[in-house]
């Protein structure tokens, strides 16, 4: 009966493991999916409003090297936004890192 008892728990135990690392494999690929998004999509709406400046207005097509710009800087302060964010969970897992109430494996 107890070797019966040590298997049921070992395998649960080896479920709550695998889930949770399945959480944090999940959890990480939404940060990389968020950290592309927010890189392409200031950049992309920059140089479609360029786009369209040039379709209604007549302006030159060198209204696309400050778009580009533009769209970089809008890119890179998400980026660093994304990046702070990201530290600060970090820092308050370091804080909380200690083992809960139900876990004693």
């Amino acid at each position: 009966m107890e070797s019966a008892a040590k298997n049921r728990s070992g395998r649960s135990h080896r479920r709550i493991t695998v889930m949770k690392g399945w959480a944090h494999t999940l959890g990480s690929l939404s940060m990389f999916t968020q950290l592309g998004l927010s890189l392409a999509a200031p950049l992309l709406l920059c140089v479609l409003l360029c786009s369209w400046l040039i379709s209604h207005f007549a302006l030159g097509t060198w209204v696309y090297i400050p778009g580009f710009f533009f769209g970089l800087g809008g890119s890179g302060a998400t980026a660093w936004r994304v990046y702070q964010d990201i530290m600060k969970k970090q820092t308050k897992r370091k804080k909380t890192s200690g083992r809960a109430f139900n876990e004693h494996f």
